[in-house]
């Protein structure tokens, strides 16, 4: 295995590029649990038919664990939308079809949303009645069992040398409502400074999948106390207007 070209490097993890394949490879620190349900995931979504890399092997390098997939060449939907802003609507509405594509699959034995989203608000840096209300605003949801990536945006859309678009990283993958993935997609836009990119998905989101923008907007509190998890102090003030923003029925 060779590990000289560096595709990306993030704070738990190092992806390598070695001869037709992609090697994450995570920290000493880093859960095994987490390892293995991410490549649980990419085999179970690879298993709905979506087009995504194919899991090659879960390994370990030097006593760190490692998820081996298929490499895709090509650029992604990001980049692509940057070197070509005048084709930033089409790009939009392919990005769009291909997350109601996923939405449209069933994997029955991925995680649920739901569980997740619980589980994050409980470890969320909120008051007791703040927890409490966002809560019960998730047990009001309906319960759907819809695919959702959780982390869809367009620098995990890798458009291939043949035009073919990929969905990558699926880490964070769950069963559940799709508002909830909408709502984390507008969200993430939004953390990434590109307000007008937010409303623009979230229109044209709303519009092809025929969904009430109110009810996407249902979600964003909760969305919102799920990435107060990750502890960013740069973004938990705006994370509080968010979780704030809408009055609780």
């Amino acid at each position: 295995m060779n590990l000289d070209k560096i595709i990306a490097v993030r704070n738990t993890k190092t992806v390598y590029r070695d001869d037709g394949k992609v090697i994450k490879l995570f920290d000493e620190n880093y859960s095994k649990a987490d390892v293995l349900n991410e490549a649980l995931n990419q085999a179970r979504v690879e298993e709905t038919g979506l087009k995504i890399p194919k899991l090659l092997e879960v390994t370990k390098v030097e006593n760190k664990w490692a998820i081996v997939l298929e490499y895709i060449e090509g650029k992604t939907m990001e980049q692509l939308m940057k070197e070509n802003p005048n084709k930033r609507d089409e790009y939009f509405e392919l990005f769009v079809d291909l997350q109601m594509e996923a939405h449209a699959k069933k994997s029955p034995l991925l995680n649920k949303l739901k569980d997740k989203m619980s589980r994050k608000i409980a470890q969320a840096d909120l008051d007791a009645t703040t927890r409490y209300d966002l809560h019960t605003r998730l047990d009001s949801m309906p319960k759907h069992s819809k695919v959702c990536h959780g982390d869809f945006n367009p620098s995990n859309i890798i458009i291939s040398a043949q035009d073919a678009p990929y969905i990558i990283d699926w880490a964070h993958a769950t069963q559940g409502n799709a508002s909830a993935d909408v709502a984390r997609t507008y969200l993430l836009f939004w953390l990434n400074g590109d307000i007008s990119g937010a409303e623009k998905y979230l229109n044209l989101f709303c519009k092809k999948s025929d969904t009430a923008k109110q009810y996407v907007q249902k979600w964003m509190p909760i969305v919102a106390a799920s990435q107060m998890v990750k502890g960013k102090k740069e973004e938990k003030e705006f994370l509080l207007r968010w979780i704030n923003v809408i009055d609780y029925e």
